[in-house]
């Protein structure tokens, strides 16, 4: 069976850094590999994306210029780094897996959550 682990979240001041991380165990076979993130009454939004052969990269245009995600492949782990963090950066995040021919087509599989919170 397969197991996300999510690493990174907590309470962040405006302006500065945090990196999300999550691991997959039980040969998951993913085609990718995402983080999305959520707040009360809104719609899940995807946030960045990597894909787990190649080097395709799929970023959201408001994180884009600070965010950068990366893979490693022998430990089937993926990590976002978020810089210049702003308040409404505050959601609950969640790592992704993605299956299937398209590479970020769809996800079957979600992780728990870890809260990011973006204050002073």
């Amino acid at each position: 069976q397969v197991q996300l682990v999510e690493s990174g979240g907590g309470l962040v001041q405006p302006g500065g850094s945090l990196r999300l991380s999550c691991a997959a165990s039980g040969h998951p076979g993913m085609t990718a590999m995402g983080w999305f993130r959520q707040t009360p009454g809104k719609e899940r939004e995807q946030v960045a994306s990597i894909s787990w052969t190649g080097d395709q990269v799929l970023y959201a245009d408001s994180v884009k210029g600070r965010c950068t995600i990366s893979r490693d492949n022998a430990n089937h782990t993926m990590t976002l780094k978020m810089n210049v963090l702003r308040p409404e950066d505050t959601a609950i995040y969640y790592c992704a897996v993605y299956y299937g021919p398209t590479v970020f087509g769809h996800v079957s599989l979600w992780g728990q959550g870890t809260q990011v919170i973006v204050s002073s």
